[in-house]
């Protein structure tokens, strides 16, 4: 049973009714927005200790970002929030933008819009009216993820769901850092609805290049400018 210290600790932090959930998402927000930065150890009992939790609920939690590629860990050490290379990053947009673009080719074809892809967007407006950039980097990559589980190609969609937690790392340091102002981001993604919306697949694969290529841009300056130690 969890003490009266645990239990407010676990109310205020966590917002889901599911606890694992509740645990993976709270630890996942705290990953992307760097709240734990890149480089940091996470041990099961210090996750369970944060959250007021048993540890394996943590673990669970642990195991689930590990396989997603928001944590790495070697066999015997601590999960470890990944540090991410400029040829890493390189990398991760280069392939990010190979597989977006052909998805958005692809649904463009059928010029109709996701439901599910309209309401993340409607979700996104309202995190920028109110300059929420944690939850803006959530809902930028959900936007992103809508979209191509929308178009035509499931085996498509599961390689770009295989990059999703590193490409979500990188998200979360560009809204982190301020990159991009959050007003531009919705602008871009509204101009993305639109050609899709239109059936111009070579508009809307061009403008999510120029969406993608223009953070990794961003961030790829503010590596140079700072690079780790």
């Amino acid at each position: 049973m969890l003490s009266p210290s645990a239990r407010s600790t676990r109310d205020t932090a966590l917002k889901t009714t599911s606890l694992p959930e509740a645990v993976y998402d709270a630890l996942r927000e705290s990953i992307v927005t760097m709240v734990d930065r890149p480089g940091a150890l996470l041990t099961e009992s210090a996750v369970a200790g944060r959250y007021g939790v048993a540890r394996p609920t943590a673990k669970a939690a642990l195991e689930r970002l590990v396989s997603e590629g928001l944590l790495s860990r070697r066999a015997h050490h601590a999960a470890q929030v990944p540090e991410l290379s400029r040829d890493d990053i390189q990398d991760l947009y280069s392939n990010r933008v190979i597989l977006e673009e052909a998805a958005l080719r692809n649904l463009a074809t059928d010029a109709v819009v996701p439901v599910a892809a309209l309401a993340v967007h409607r979700e996104l407006l309202e995190h920028v009216r109110t300059n929420d950039r944690a939850a803006l980097a959530r809902t930028d990559l959900d936007f992103h993820r809508q979209l191509v589980l929308a178009q035509h190609s499931q085996r498509l969609a599961r390689m770009h769901g295989l990059l999703m937690g590193e490409i979500e790392l990188c998200i979360g340091q560009v809204q982190s850092h301020q990159l991009l102002r959050p007003a531009d981001v919705a602008h871009q993604h509204q101009g993305i609805l639109d050609a899709v919306a239109a059936a111009d697949a070579p508009l809307a694969a061009r403008l999510t290049r120029a969406h993608i290529e223009g953070a990794r841009d961003r961030l790829l300056q503010k590596y140079d400018s700072e690079p780790p130690v």
